[in-house]
């Protein structure tokens, strides 16, 4: 009887503190923070690859992170208005998208403002980004933590002619997509920018119904439009970007040591993406030039002069801070 009585307490206490560490667990997977990442991009795209590779892993020890791609949780475009009124905690958030909301922004999305990957970075860590850090902490609930690499838009021609000054482009008909912001970078780069649609592009470049095309290398690539052109231009007049943000909001209910991890696992998912999009674009350069096709570089210097004074007296540029894009040309 008192061996059975022993066994009986014995399993007694096992299966109380058996529960009593199942409830501990289930109580501390409770008090993760939930990080759920909105976006429209592939969940195979480099940005998407960097954070789960990253991000996700440094945060798991208090933080629960949770992609959605291919706009699966938010309608395109909606994801700062949903961290905004609280209902999201994280997105990719383009220059574009912020300028909606506050027009300054439009600076980093103008062509010929950021050189390469390595000068958006030191633009986002120089003193001239915290005001812009600061308003759309203030006004959009939204904490910009690194800066993401996304491509830089090169010019795509179906003509033999090379081009090395924006004068060597005058007349080129080159498919821009259709907004007042794209057309007028045509215009800067020297070129007669003609909308069309993206689905009608490697039909017009095939019949000659457009001289060229601008966009990523990827995208030359994928849509196989090396099939139907002659030369890559490596003008790279916009050097695209995307910010890691999350919820102000989320961010102030960290703890000091908590804020610091994220910071740092944000930054290596912006150099980790940075770096895997930069082999990339130089891998497709080796596969477009063993297609036959010319890719080089022209004078940077007479492209960037000639999109900037262009841009300095249009509309675009009234809203910009007065000598902010010196201070970005002198990093």
């Amino acid at each position: 009887m008192g061996t059975l009585l022993s066994r009986r307490t014995v399993m007694s206490v096992l299966l109380s503190a058996a529960l009593v560490c199942g409830l501990a667990g289930q109580s501390i997977a409770a008090d993760k923070i939930k990080l759920r990442m909105a976006g429209s991009g592939s969940p195979t795209g480099t940005r998407a690859v960097a954070l789960d590779e990253k991000f996700g892993p440094a945060v798991a020890e208090f933080a629960e992170y949770e992609p959605h791609w291919n706009s699966s949780l938010f309608k395109q475009g909606t994801e700062l208005e949903a961290i905004a009124r609280g209902n999201l905690e994280m997105a990719l958030a383009s220059a574009q998208e912020l300028a909606v909301f506050f027009p300054e922004f439009s600076i980093f999305a103008t062509g010929y403002v950021h050189r390469d990957a390595a000068h958006q970075v030191a633009v986002f860590k120089d003193p001239l980004m915290d005001p812009f850090k600061k308003k759309v902490e203030d006004e959009l609930n939204l904490k910009l933590l690194s800066v993401v690499y996304f491509g830089a838009r090169q010019v795509n021609l179906r003509t033999d002619k090379k081009v090395m000054t924006p004068e060597d482009l005058k007349g080129v008909n080159l498919r821009m997509p259709g907004t007042d912001a794209w057309q007028f970078l045509g215009k800067a780069l020297g070129a007669s920018p003609t909308p069309m649609a993206f689905a009608e592009v490697y039909t017009g470049l095939q019949t000659g119904a457009i001289d060229g095309q601008d966009n990523p290398l990827p995208t030359v690539v994928d849509k196989k439009f090396y099939e139907v052109t002659k030369q890559i231009i490596l003008t790279s007049h916009l050097v695209d970007l995307n910010y890691i943000a999350i919820s102000k909001k989320v961010w102030d209910k960290m703890t000091p040591e908590q804020q610091a991890t994220v910071q740092a696992a944000a930054d290596a998912t912006a150099e980790y993406g940075r770096e895997k999009q930069i082999a990339l674009e130089k891998e497709l350069i080796s596969f477009l030039k063993e297609k036959g096709l010319k890719v080089y570089e022209p004078n940077l210097d007479a492209f960037r002069k000639h999109a900037q004074d262009m841009y300095i007296t249009s509309d675009f540029a009234k809203s910009w801070p007065k000598g902010l894009l010196e201070k970005i040309n002198a990093l």
